[in-house]
């Protein structure tokens, strides 16, 4: 494992947004010392299967899964994630945006406890005064769940491609991956929003409840839990 390296890894099939993604991850500063990398799957049959391809190809320690329609605004994104990194080596995961709690439903934008400074076209998503942010000393909030546009880690999992067939709740299975292996998750706080979502006005749930059903089921002791309730629960077998 390459202690001094990030890898960018997205699922693509949108060759104008890939390029755009990669556009503004070219604008970013590289902490002296550090590398990185970009793998780019053009073929994967889900978004489990096309995260565990490209972390298995890479050394890198630090793996920033992200959509291939987030643009990174920051341009010292690298170094504010690895500060927050460094910080606490008990940190596995950060989101962009996230939940304190697992909403009893599954959905997890259902969460009353919003995290982050979101930046998103899609207008299905709440307004920025619907969320909690500070700037608090640490630089970051704790989570329960982080949503899935940017997922950036510092500890390899793999992402279940058994149970997660399609392109839903990936986010929500590795969140809880992380916390039941006792990594901390968290979302840093965002003076301004640190990237940009355009995800196309539209939301595409046609699986998703299917997928909100198994993850009940799964989870089903953790529906409505906040994330210290969780972090003090311990599953034998992890999904």
């Amino acid at each position: 494992m390459d202690q001094r390296k990030f890898c960018f890894i997205l699922c693509t099939n949108n060759d104008t947004l890939l390029s755009e993604a990669i556009h503004y991850i070219s604008q970013l500063i590289i902490p002296a010392g550090y590398t990185t990398e970009l793998l780019a799957v053009t073929d994967a049959k889900s978004m489990t299967s096309g995260y565990n391809e490209a972390m298995a190809a890479s050394d890198a320690k630090y793996k920033i899964y992200m959509h291939q329609d987030v643009f990174i605004l920051n341009q010292n994104f690298l170094s504010d994630m690895l500060s927050i990194f460094q910080s606490d080596t008990s940190i596995g995961l950060i989101g962009m945006t996230g939940y304190e709690s697992i909403s009893a439903d599954g959905v997890m934008w259902h969460a009353k406890d919003r995290l982050g400074t979101p930046y998103k076209r899609n207008a299905a998503y709440l307004p920025l005064s619907e969320y909690r942010y500070s700037l608090s000393e640490d630089g970051y909030q704790s989570a329960a769940l982080v949503d899935g546009f940017m997922m950036i880690t510092s500890t390899d999992y793999p992402w279940n491609t058994e149970s997660l067939t399609g392109w839903d709740f990936y986010d929500a299975y590795q969140s809880l991956t992380f916390l039941l292996h006792g990594h901390k998750i968290v979302v840093p706080a965002q003076r301004h929003p640190w990237c940009m979502h355009d995800d196309g006005g539209v939301l595409n749930l046609t699986n998703y409840n299917q997928y909100r059903q198994m993850f009940m089921r799964t989870y089903h002791a953790f529906l409505g839990k906040h994330y210290s309730e969780i972090g003090n629960q311990k599953q034998t077998t992890l999904p």
